[in-house]
């Protein structure tokens, strides 16, 4: 799924996230394991953000890089992630 989507995905726990528009206004999708809530905006369908828990059960966000503005998105170190495989 996100490979097809193109999500650069950031991970920072969940306090650190702080969103500009009230959080009821995204949608949640969950899929595979259910472990993870992918939001959604339900007017454009753009996945800005997941929420979930990391192995030692601290809440996490995984932000969508590219949903952030004024972002360069070259100068971001980035490690492959093959979900599809794992």
């Amino acid at each position: 799924m996100c490979s097809r989507k193109g999500s650069l995905l950031w991970f920072v726990s969940r306090e650190k996230l702080h969103l500009l528009t009230p959080e009821d206004s995204a949608s949640t999708y969950m899929f595979n394991k259910h472990v993870i809530q992918h939001r959604f905006c339900p007017t454009c369908g753009i996945h800005p953000y997941g929420e979930g828990v990391d192995p030692k059960v601290r809440r996490m966000a995984a932000i969508n890089v590219r949903c952030l503005e004024g972002v360069d998105l070259t100068a971001i170190p980035v490690t492959t992630f093959d979900g599809r495989s794992s």
